[in-house]
């Protein structure tokens, strides 16, 4: 018995457009023809047509299908790959339903990473803004210390005195304000010995990296304040200050330019 391109292809659960790509690319043999030039389909072809349907359902691309053989090491290979990218692509669905499950609490917020969603309402617009920014940039480490510093609020006197600055503060305000900050502006070892380390891999990255920081603060601080910040900065290298404590919220690398 023998089949048409149709017959074959509704049998094996697929479209005549995907049996006829399947012989262009290679993956299964062109069949003979009848002497009207209808092609017909055997067995083997059939068992073929599922075969490569089984496999591509299995995640295995079209690629791999055609390098695999029947039986041997070199399908083992392949399946074992594919196995290792879906146990990624698993990982990753799990990870974003972590964060969908904390979104879905009352209070949270899509606008700052997940693990600071509780912190949110503690927060002003463009400090939600700037740790978005600094997820990107700094480690999941230094974040999390990051996190852990803003929930036991270390000086929230000084916090609102750094937000609540003017942009017209006067000099004698801005030195003031500097030198409260200065313990704690530069991105430093903390008590467990962890610092805000960038992402990057390159020193380039890390460049670029620190003059977005950059350019977000200035941004999203006003200049009084940003003034402030490579004040502090200048007073910890030249008093070769230690952190009296974790980093405040608003810690973030010299506005030098």
């Amino acid at each position: 018995m023998t089949w048409s391109t149709r017959q074959i292809a509704d049998l094996a659960g697929t479209t005549v457009k995907t049996v006829r790509y399947y012989h262009q690319v290679g993956l299964l043999d062109e069949p003979e023809r009848e002497p009207n030039g209808y092609k017909r389909y055997e067995v083997h072809h059939l068992t073929r047509l599922l075969q490569i349907k089984r496999l591509t359902g299995l995640g295995v691309p079209l690629a791999q299908v055609a390098e695999m053989g029947t039986r041997g090491e070199g399908q083992a290979s392949v399946l074992r790959s594919v196995d290792a990218e879906l146990e990624a692509t698993v990982r990753r669905l799990e990870s974003i339903r972590r964060e969908l499950a904390v979104l879905a609490q009352p209070g949270a917020s899509p606008e700052v990473p997940t693990s600071f969603s509780g912190l949110v309402q503690d927060l002003r617009d463009n400090d939600r803004a700037l740790l978005t920014i600094y997820a990107q940039l700094f480690s999941d480490e230094s974040m999390e210390v990051l996190r852990r510093t803003l929930e036991a609020h270390p000086n929230d006197d000084l916090d609102e005195a750094f937000r609540d600055l003017p942009e017209d503060a006067d000099d004698a305000t801005r030195q003031a304000l500097a030198e409260q900050l200065a313990p704690f502006i530069v991105p430093g070892a903390t008590e467990h010995g962890v610092t805000l380390e960038p992402r990057a891999t390159t020193p380039g990255q890390a460049e670029a990296a620190r003059r977005a920081v950059g350019h977000a603060l200035r941004a999203l601080y006003n200049p009084a304040q940003v003034d402030v910040l490579r004040r502090a900065h200048l007073l910890h290298e030249r008093l070769a200050l230690r952190p009296a404590g974790h980093p405040a919220p608003y810690v973030g690398p010299a506005v030098n330019e």
